[in-house]
């Protein structure tokens, strides 16, 4: 199985954390969407999107890559996040992102990685930020058991 990771990691490298778990253990490269190529991304049996949230969104540049692909048959994808405060019901901007994928051709495994990370923006930024610590050890693991069922699930 070949895997690939791509990760959007601006502020605080949280995101990044997880995404080089992540790739550790399905022995992934972690790139930037602006250092992926579409041919990576066709020759990987497993892709990973993540990014951190920003105003309940992912980061622009991962969206832009999504929507700029092609629509055809792909592997399998899989989301992760970190974000300040949890997905809301209002928007799902997880299941937005798997439905993107869904559109370009992947397969979409069920599971979502998430979990909180240092936030600062905004008028969290007045008071040192929310989430101090995040991701802390204990999620960094979640993130390698989340791969490891990711690697067991493609056989």
């Amino acid at each position: 199985m070949s895997a690939l990771v791509i990760c959007a990691s601006k502020h605080h490298g949280n995101t990044r954390k997880v995404a080089d778990r992540i790739g550790g253990v399905l022995d992934a490269p972690v790139l930037a969407p602006g250092e992926v190529t579409a041919e990576q991304i066709d020759g990987a049996d497993l892709v990973g999107f993540g990014s951190g949230v920003y105003w309940m969104a992912f980061d622009p540049a991962l969206v832009d890559l999504v929507r700029s692909l092609p629509a055809k048959p792909r592997g399998t994808a899989f989301v992760y996040a970190t974000s300040g405060l949890p997905e809301t019901p209002l928007r799902r901007y997880t299941r937005t992102l798997a439905d993107l994928l869904t559109d370009a051709g992947f397969r979409v495994a069920p599971a979502v990685f998430h979990c909180r990370g240092l936030d600062t923006m905004g008028p969290f930024g007045l008071v040192g930020g929310v989430n101090k610590g995040s991701p802390s050890a204990a999620d960094l693991a979640d993130a390698e058991a989340f791969a490891r069922r990711l690697r067991g699930s493609q056989g």
